[in-house]
This record gives structure tokens, sequence and C-alpha cells, in this order.
């Protein structure tokens, strides 16, 4: 798999990074080292994860994972947003609606969309030098490291920003080698004013991209971009379905059929890799074989032209693909 320098880090890592997100929420410690295991089977070499993840116990099991594999991948947490108060509660009725999950997706995506939302509410951090002093120790035990590769305050923003002994804590840890970089981790929409008013703190930035975002100004800083499938991979789907002159135009246009689901996400994935070359990309699985999947279309070249054709025609035709289908293109 290309490789890629790691922002300022001093590190290099693979271009596909695993987004830990799904780690112990659905799935329990064993599938959850499992999955970290297929990610680096096959390839993968950076791994994302947050202290809020998995109730809370996602870095716990990315450390035991770091133990089998010490130096050999880098690593990205956050600072920001706390585990819910709840999360011990919540991790041991996890083992008894676990199987009511696996038969019911929607249910798990809203219980987590709620316990995010009441987190992030009710919980996010103040952004002092004091709080993130003790959550960075917090994510060292929990990851059993003695240095994290990327450090970002997890969904800030550029007002949260006020506390200037948080940019010389932020400093100190890399000269004392504790991290290897810091940036920001937030919504795509608060970048701009982050870049514009709090410039120190974003030498790396860590945001969403999908083939339905406009292009990202070349340059530094250092970007990592998630959610390039997912809901915006439904979303792509669902109107081309909808869209059926447009969906067989394209498809004839790339040379791949877009109404099969498969296809379509490799090509959104390769595309997010094609159109942002010295990124690293995120993505999150459950499944050991889409795992392998994604690393195979992250090395397929066949599909880079396809990838870009697919990118042009959804940025030229934006607005008729969102549009009603009350236009005959059904």
């Amino acid at each position: 798999m290309d490789r890629i320098a790691l922002g300022s880090s001093g590190r290099q890592t693979t271009r596909l990074g695993f987004g830990s997100s799904s780690l112990m929420g659905a799935m329990g410690r064993r599938d959850s080292l499992a999955m970290l295991e297929s990610a680096f089977d096959a390839g993968i070499r950076h791994f994302d994860v947050a202290p809020m993840y998995g109730y809370g116990e996602a870095e716990g099991c990315l450390g035991e994972f770091l133990q089998r594999h010490p130096g050999d991948v880098t690593v990205a947490t956050k600072y920001g947003i706390p585990p819910a108060k709840n999360s011990s509660l919540m991790g041991t009725a996890r083992g008894v609606v676990r199987p009511l999950l696996k038969r019911l997706p929607g249910l798990k995506q809203r219980l987590v969309g709620v316990a995010r939302t009441t987190t992030r509410k009710g919980e996010k951090a103040s952004f002092t030098a004091a709080q993130a002093k003790a959550s960075l120790d917090r994510s060292l035990a929990a990851l059993r490291c003695s240095r994290i590769d990327v450090w970002l305050l997890h969904e800030v923003e550029a007002a949260d920003l006020q506390d200037d002994g948080l940019l010389r804590l932020l400093e100190d840890e890399i000269l004392r080698g504790t991290i290897g970089t810091f940036g920001v981790g937030s919504e795509s929409g608060k970048i701009g004013e982050l870049l514009n008013a709090r410039p120190a703190y974003c030498r790396v930035l860590q945001y969403e991209w999908s083939v339905l975002d406009a292009p990202v100004p070349a340059g530094a800083p250092f970007r990592i971009h998630h959610r390039s499938l997912t809901q915006n991979f439904r979303s792509l789907h669902e109107r081309l379905t909808k869209k059926t002159a447009i969906c067989r135009r394209w498809s004839e246009q790339i040379g791949i059929d877009l109404s099969e689901r498969e296809l379509l996400a490799n090509l959104m994935l390769k595309a997010a890799l094609v159109m942002n070359p010295a990124s690293v990309i995120l993505f999150s699985s459950k499944d050991s074989r889409h795992i392998q999947e994604n690393v195979r279309v992250a090395g397929d070249a066949s599909i880079e032209a396809p990838a870009r054709k697919l990118y042009e025609l959804i940025q030229t035709e934006r607005d008729q693909l969102l549009s009603d289908p009350e236009d005959g293109t059904r």
C-alpha cells in the first residue's frame, strides 16, 4: 500500500487508515481486536481512535492491539469529548442488547446518535491546558504507549481556543516526545474559521470529505479525511437509483455500472484517495471482507481514471443530480 509522511510527526504511514469508532460498540473485545488484526494483516498501518469511542473502551482495546505490534503502526487520538458519564452502564448493557443491534442496525444508529449528541452537548471540553494534559495522560495510559503520533482537538471551534497555555502545552509535548504532531478534528464547515482565526493549532486538519464535496486546496496543512462512504454513499446511491437516466449516462461514460452498490462504493473510496493524494483517508468497518476489499481498491490502478471521472461528473452536474426527480430523469 502507498505510504505517506504523517504530517510533521516524523513518521510515515499508509494512505488508507482504519477508524476505530466501531470498536467496543456492537462488537465485543474479541471481535474488536479481530477487526484491528484484519486491518493490520491487510496492510493498514494508521489507526484513529478517541476517548469517547466504544463507550470509553476503544482506546484500551487499541492499546492491547498496539502491544502486539510495537512500533509498527501510527496512532491518532483526540482530546475534547470525553466518554459519556453513563459509559460503564452502557458497556454493561451492550452485552445484553448486542444480538438485537445486529438484527436491527437502524436501531444502533439511532442509539449512537443520541449518545453522541448528549455527550457533545453536555460534556464538551473547555479546552484548557490543564484539562488537555489530564486527557493526554489518560490516553497514553489507555493506549499503553509513550507517544501518540497525532493528537487532535476533537470537535473544536475557533471560539473554544481562548487559553494560550493550551498551545504552549501542545508544543511542549512535542518537545517531550509524547506527541508527534497536533491539529484539529472538526466538521468541515468549521475548518475555514479555525484556519483563519487559530492557524497555529492547525498543523493537521481532520474532517469529512467525499465525492459530494468540493476539491480540497493544495498545500499545507496536512489533512486526514473520513466519511468518504457511510451516509454519503447511501445518499448518492439513492439519488442514482431515482435518477435512472443520469445513472445510465454516467455509467456509460465511466464504463462501470453505478447502480451496483459495491462498484459505486469502490469508486467513491478510490476517488477520495486520488483526489486527495497528500492525505490519509480513514474508513471504519466491522467486516474483515470489507477491510480487504477496501485495501484492494486502494491499490487498484485500473479504477483511478473512472474514479476521477465520477468526481468530475458529480461536480459538474451536482444541481441536476440533487434536484427532485420531477424532470423526466427517472
